[in-house]
């Protein structure tokens, strides 16, 4: 049951990976750098060379590249991308060159424009406005990149038609009507952007570095950018970003599909087998799984188990070893203290016997009787008794009974009064 719900989530991710894919990716690309009135500008051709590699690195459908344009290929370009864009999920316009403001509308400049007049803007120049016109019927994302807030040359030798029309410094602040969208500038409205002294712009630099990384969302993409436009113009170029997005994450690359891991299944057994933790617990898991990463940290785990089992069993061996020695040297001990006490109480028997006998010595040699107490000798001969060493008294001293000395070994006897 559960490798069959892992099998149905994992299809679902898969198909959810792959209609993410499925989305279809625009992108126009056009790079101003060869102008025919005005000095040339290095960077633009290498900056959309570098944003139309990255676009076709990361996948996308189409990516229409085009350089140093005039204003009738610019506007057929523009239109036909209105055409590749009109079943898009995202669309990406990117430009690169010289921008002009002129009463608060943001326009493009071609690459043979001449703007002799403030007169000549609409006929010479794309306005912002028509490019977003353009974009009007994608699906989820429409995004236009301006690298072109650079200083304007033209607005030093255009001549006013009218004395209060304003021709702006830069491009001008926008807000656009239609949802879903972002417009990206290089620098903040009124303000100009740099081209830097590298290869690329700072500003494309850092586009290229951020805004297709998978899965990252393009509002946090867009301020990696700033922050690092800052850093590297030593905060004199910040770039903007206008419009805004739903709740969603709104990434250009959709986040990389992980395979379906084909150990899901070993991996819950696992960690369900480490909560036990014993060996028959792995063993059960080995039956079911003898083969892969899994299958080895089990065996590893067993091995573990043995191990301390061993060292366990050799512990407590040991510590029986030990009590054993213990014991016999405590029962050692004893025996020692028994056979010591037992000879020095005979010892203790053996003085108290032989000071008894001295005692006993000075007063009538043993197995003799006499009738006075002390003597040891029979009165009527003098001698004491050979055999005993000595007389029992018969009478207490002083009475008048008699007694008899006898000496066992003779057989003779002596009377003796009192």
């Amino acid at each position: 049951m559960r490798s069959a719900l892992l099998i149905f989530l994992g299809f679902l991710f898969c198909v959810s990976a792959d209609s993410a894919l499925a989305e279809k990716r625009v992108a126009l690309v056009v790079g101003m750098s060869n102008y025919r009135q005005v000095p040339r500008l290095a960077n633009p051709a290498r900056d959309a060379e570098a944003m139309s590699a990255l676009f076709k690195k990361v996948g996308f459908d189409v990516v229409d590249s085009e350089r140093d344009l005039g204003i009738s290929d610019l506007r057929r370009v523009i239109r036909e991308f209105a055409e590749i864009s009109r079943d898009a999920d995202i669309s990406v316009v990117y430009y690169a060159g010289h921008g002009i403001e002129v009463d608060g509308t943001n326009y493009l400049v071609p690459a043979d424009a001449k703007l002799l007049s403030d007169f000549d803007i609409e006929d010479e120049t794309v306005s912002l406005d028509r490019v977003l016109k353009a974009l009007d019927p994608v699906k989820r994302l429409k995004l236009v990149i301006l690298d072109a807030c650079r200083d304007n040359p033209f607005a030093k030798t255009m001549k006013r038609s009218v004395a209060s029309r304003s021709i702006g410094r830069g491009l001008a602040k926008i807000e656009p009507a239609m949802s879903d969208t972002l417009i990206a500038f290089a620098a903040k409205a009124g303000a100009v952007a740099n081209d830097g002294d590298g290869q690329n712009s700072p500003f494309a630099t850092a586009l290229v570095k951020y805004i297709a990384e998978p899965g990252l969302d393009l509002r946090l993409a867009f301020g990696r950018v700033r922050d690092d436009v800052l850093k590297s113009t030593a905060n004199r170029q910040e770039p903007f970003v206008y419009g805004s997005l739903g709740g969603q994450t709104m990434a250009l690359v959709p986040q990389t599909a992980k395979p379906a891991d084909p150990e899901a299944e070993a991996r819950i057994d696992y960690e369900l087998a480490a909560q036990v933790g014993t060996r028959e617990a792995w063993d059960s898991f080995l039956a079911s799984h003898r083969t892969g990463l899994y299958a080895n940290l089990a065996r590893a785990q067993n091995s573990k188990l043995s191990a301390a089992q061993q060292t366990r069993i050799k512990a407590d061996d040991a510590r029986r070893e030990a009590e054993e020695q213990a014991a016999q040297k405590a029962a050692e001990l004893r025996r020692q203290l028994e056979e010591q006490s037992t000879r020095q109480t005979a010892e203790a028997k053996q003085k108290l016997s032989e000071q008894a006998k001295k005692g006993l010595g000075g007063s009538a040699a043993p197995g003799c009787r006499t009738g006075e107490k002390g003597t040891g000798r029979s009165q009527t001969s003098g001698r004491a008794c050979p055999a005993t060493g000595g007389c029992r008294a018969a009478a207490s001293r002083g009475s008048q009974t008699s007694g008899y000395c006898g000496c066992p070994a003779s057989g003779r006897t002596s009377q003796a009064r009192g």
